[in-house]
């Protein structure tokens, strides 16, 4: 394949993950993508005068059969699913600026935990169309072949799915502020004290624990400051040798979870009025690849 063909792989997967949620099911994506690449005849390939183009157009229509299939898994598995954590470098100028700014919801956090929570509760079609147009800038009418819709409806898709991010997502908060709030919640949970980590926490926090049903986690999602609280202390209490290493994930700051040398979790964070709002908590082995790596 033409190098210039290779390098478009990483902006690829970064849309796979987009659409998916894991790395594992965006690496599908791009190897089933550059396979149909492969089978077309050689006059095939030389009749396509946009390479690139073509590449988005498949991996979009892959993707939307991948993400349907998964949610209909994700339906009937056991227990809480979360996205993947992945570093915050990861993707970095993989997207595209669309035409009309007008038109693109904030996606600074593009590839946030936070955000693909939002896109998970989407429909499929939903979804493609706000990833395609709002962080990969395609036009309308390329969408629409993808989804099987209309431009006009297809739009349409793309302005019901920003709606629900704008309803559905807190504000954004600087990576200082994050950072901040995020530490005295750590210090907080190693202090031992039940009233300080009750007060690092926002009213209305949520923990939420993926462990791929390989894992034995919490099997729902833990409400409120005094439950979260005595869940975390609880937790600390059980894993002595539990060590926690700062690392810039998509989210913001977050930590990898070790023992005994091993990587064997991720943490993340939501921050909303200098408090956490959100634990994220994926100890799925599946989630850690990128992690055990960088480890």
């Amino acid at each position: 394949m033409d190098p210039d063909l290779q390098q478009e792989r990483r902006r690829l997967l970064s849309l796979g993950y987009r659409m998916t949620g894991t790395l594992a099911d965006a690496e599908d994506v791009v190897q089933e993508t550059y396979l149909r690449w492969y089978r077309l005849g050689e006059d095939e390939r030389a009749a396509i005068t946009n390479p690139a183009g073509w590449l988005t157009r498949v991996a979009s229509r892959v993707a939307l059969d991948v993400a349907t299939s998964a949610r209909a898994r994700r339906e009937h598995a056991a227990g809480q699913w979360l996205p993947e954590p992945v570093p915050a470098d990861l993707f970095a100028g993989t997207a595209a600026t669309p035409v009309d700014p007008a038109d693109r919801v904030t996606l600074d956090d593009a590839v946030s935990g936070a955000l693909l929570l939002v896109l998970e509760s989407m429909t499929p079609a939903e979804r493609v169309a706000f990833v395609l147009h709002d962080v990969f800038a395609v036009p309308f009418p390329e969408i629409a072949e993808v989804v099987g819709r209309s431009p006009a409806a297809t739009r349409q898709l793309a302005t019901s799915a920003r709606r629900h991010v704008r309803e559905h997502r807190s504000a954004m908060v600087s990576q200082e502020e994050h950072a901040r709030a995020v530490q005295a919640f750590l210090a907080a949970a190693g202090s031992g004290d039940l009233v300080q980590l009750t007060a690092a926490l926002a009213p209305e926090v949520t923990l939420r624990s993926d462990g791929g049903g390989v894992v034995n986690v919490a099997q729902r999602v833990v409400h409120g400051p005094d439950r979260v609280a005595r869940f975390l202390l609880g937790l600390l209490a059980k894993r002595p040798g539990l060590q926690l290493h700062e690392e810039v994930t998509a989210d913001g700051l977050g930590y990898r979870l070790t023992a005994e040398g091993r990587t064997y979790g991720m943490a993340t964070f939501r921050v909303e009025g200098g408090r956490v709002a959100d634990v994220r908590f994926v100890l799925d082995p599946a989630k850690l690849t990128s992690w055990r790596q960088r480890g």
